[in-house]
């Protein structure tokens, strides 16, 4: 028979300390979705226009980083390193994790949006007097970014979502926080049902945000 009681004032004390948690998760989850972007970037251009070792190389990045689980990748810069003498601090450890498994499937996307703006605009470009740095900066990543712009603000939900798995590591992010916090009272429940709120309050406001952003950045 059901006979749980709820005790929901641990929780409410313990909530300030989980918004500062929620806030870390949030900033780990845009630096990460930063560094993915400028590597994933790179990442498309070189397997669009290299060959060679460069090539295998991002090649590789972005095959490990779609095609095997993210605990696995975390827990690659959490051990898998230490075993050759390099200890991250678990900050670092999601960071590290983050970056690499956004800047993979980054990577795809941006390689699509470069596929989908005509060669003409390049060529358009640079018959105009433009190097190869401004007709990319100027014309075509511009354009790529719009078509791109919906998965990567998917890509930000997922990385929000999926630092949680920092808890591993001993990452005191909010699924972290609410583990200690629920190992001392035993509110299992509670803690993770508010949790669980502050999550679909974080992922609701990224979206929309993106979409008033959106708004600005493409009403024509």
């Amino acid at each position: 028979m059901f006979n749980y009681n709820f005790h929901w004032r641990p929780v409410m004390k313990s909530l300030p300390d989980l918004l500062e948690a929620a806030l870390l998760t949030l900033q780990v989850a845009v630096l990460a979705m930063v560094i993915g972007i400028l590597i994933g970037l790179c990442l498309a251009l070189v397997r669009m226009h290299l060959k060679g070792p460069v090539y295998w190389l991002a090649s590789a990045w972005v095959e490990l980083a779609r095609n095997t689980p993210a605990l696995f990748q975390l827990f690659f810069f959490g051990f898998g390193l230490g075993a050759f003498g390099l200890h991250l601090s678990p900050y670092l450890i999601v960071l590290a994790g983050l970056s690499f498994n956004c800047a993979g499937y980054l990577a795809e996307n941006f390689r699509g949006g470069f596929q989908a703006v005509p060669d003409t605009q390049l060529r358009a470009s640079r018959s105009l007097g433009m190097t190869a740095w401004q007709a990319y900066t100027r014309v075509v990543i511009p354009q790529v970014f719009r078509i791109v712009y919906h998965p990567v603000t998917n890509q930000m939900v997922w990385a929000v979502l999926m630092s949680s798995l920092g808890m591993l590591v001993g990452f005191r992010e909010l699924s972290g926080e609410t583990q200690i916090f629920a190992s001392r009272t035993f509110r299992i429940f509670e803690y993770f049902a508010v949790t669980a709120v502050v999550y679909y309050v974080i992922v609701k406001l990224i979206l929309g945000a993106s979409r008033l952003l959106a708004v600005r950045l493409f009403r024509y």
